[in-house]
């Protein structure tokens, strides 16, 4: 269907290039204008006004603005509750159609409802497509027609159904108007501070992606299966927070890993499309509720002193502690030590997987819904295709086995930089002489265990055990 004018809702595909509704717009409206709404739903309840991931986004539609006035148009940007703002933009500018990319969180299915219905009452279409997934709705089921909740069927299937056309470029030509009405208002006039994205690495906008891009296709990405558990390595993409707010393509990322044969890398792409189904599928889990239902009789344990230990980085466990640590500094972590502290939050302090999540949600640069609830899930064992209930890292031999030589601990703990190797892991272990010269004292310049790992497993089995009996 032709239209004469079309807005183009940008939402977390912050680029001007091989975007789904931007390139179907194009391609049907003889006028196109672009918005993105700075949505006070979302923001109100951030817990800080100097929040990296708005200044992310601030830079990135700066970025984004300048792009696409050199294609004639121009970046309109709104304040306010987005049901409201997307209707009333739209009949100022006297569109036929809204168009704009799907998005899989409860909350914003919601939010898309109640746009779809003002924009209905006014006469206004409005069209969402694929964008952020390379296959979603019901393009890859079980053969019995179903969702899969198990990922490496899922996985398989969604190899199998793999074409050059689900990762082709989205060629976006056309005729984009709207300057005298764009432009990108300060941070201060939003309510918010810049932060210090750039002193903690973080370049934003598709410059910034496309910098990460190239230096880890360019060689890294075929080491990626052999370095990525090893925190003090560099090894993976550092990606996460640009594929978070769509700066790059999720099709140009798939199709390079699948046509050279990046095979591991690529298995983590299909991590992500996997996440977005079952948020999708089974909206449920993003309302705080275990995907597993029997899950939920877990009694937890009441223990805000230990859970604020966790969050500060003050467990007495060296890798826990440089994990939290790292995060508390720059928003963002490893993924292995996702694993390492989510099961040391929910395995060895027995406290709500509920109460991590929340608190990487507050953290992250690159929070997610999805990934964020599908990892807090497969940590506590309460997600689909989670790891068994009975299955508890053990943070000793996690931080031998990935940080041998000690090297990310000490970067994040610096009071242990200069304990040896063989306690570095458990420096409780040293004597109380060796202590001393080394000037670190367990319980004074470091805390001890929180908790002993023997006895707190044992507590878990036991924790636990409601949901083998329901089973």
């Amino acid at each position: 269907m032709t239209h004469e004018k079309a807005l183009v809702w940008y939402r977390r595909d912050l680029r001007d290039f091989d975007h789904a509704a931007l390139s179907a717009a194009l391609a049907h409206a003889q006028q196109v204008f672009c918005a993105f709404v700075f949505d006070t739903r979302i923001l109100d309840a951030l817990p800080s006004r100097r929040d990296r991931r708005v200044h992310f986004i601030h830079e990135s539609l700066v970025e984004l603005d300048v792009a696409l006035r050199a294609k004639g148009g121009g970046l309109i940007v709104r304040h306010g509750w987005a049901e409201t703002e997307i209707p009333k933009l739209a009949a100022e500018l006297g569109v036929n159609a809204v168009f704009t990319n799907r998005d899989y969180e409860p909350a914003a299915k919601l939010r898309d409802r109640a746009v779809a219905e003002k924009l209905c009452i006014a006469g206004i279409a409005f069209q969402r497509f694929k964008d952020q997934a390379i296959f979603d709705g019901d393009e890859v089921l079980t053969q019995a027609g179903k969702p899969f909740s198990v990922f490496t069927p899922y996985k398989n299937a969604w190899l199998k159904r793999l074409t050059v056309t689900d990762c082709a470029i989205c060629r976006c030509t056309g005729n984009l108007v709207g300057a005298e009405f764009a432009g990108v208002p300060d941070l201060a006039e939003i309510g918010f501070e810049a932060s210090d994205l750039r002193e903690v690495g973080i370049q934003p906008g598709m410059s910034g992606a496309r910098a990460l891009w190239d230096e880890f296709s360019d060689g890294r990405i075929q080491r990626y299966g052999g370095l990525r558990d090893f925190p003090a390595v560099k090894g993976v993409s550092y990606l996460s927070v640009h594929l978070r707010f769509g700066t790059l393509s999720i099709r140009e990322l798939v199709r390079f890993a699948w046509e050279n044969e990046a095979a591991v890398w690529l298995s983590e792409l299909i991590w992500r499309d996997f996440y977005f189904m079952i948020l999708d599928r089974f909206p449920q889990v993003g309302l705080g509720q275990a995907f597993k239902p029997d899950y939920d009789a877990i009694q937890w344990e009441d223990w805000p002193a230990g859970y604020q230990a966790w969050c500060e980085g003050r467990t007495g466990y060296p890798l826990v502690d440089a994990a939290m640590r790292q995060l508390n500094h720059c928003g963002w972590m490893h993924n292995r030590l996702r694993m390492v502290v989510a099961s040391f939050l929910t395995k060895d302090l027995g406290i709500d997987w509920r109460l991590g999540e929340k608190y990487f949600a507050d953290q992250l640069n690159d929070f997610d819904l999805s990934a964020n609830n599908g990892g807090w899930q497969w940590a506590s064992s309460s997600g689909c295709d989670a790891q068994p209930y009975f299955r508890i890292f053990n943070p000793i031999t996690q931080s031998e086995k990935f940080d041998a030589e000690g090297k990310f601990i000490r970067r994040y703990v610096p009071e242990l930089a200069k304990v040896a190797n063989k306690y570095i892991h458990a420096p409780w272990l040293m004597g109380r002489i060796e202590q001393e010269a080394l000037g670190v004292v367990i319980g004074r310049d470091y805390p001890g265990p929180i908790v002993d790992h023997a006895q707190a497993r044992d507590k878990t089995l036991a924790r636990y055990a409601v949901v083998k009996k329901a089973n």
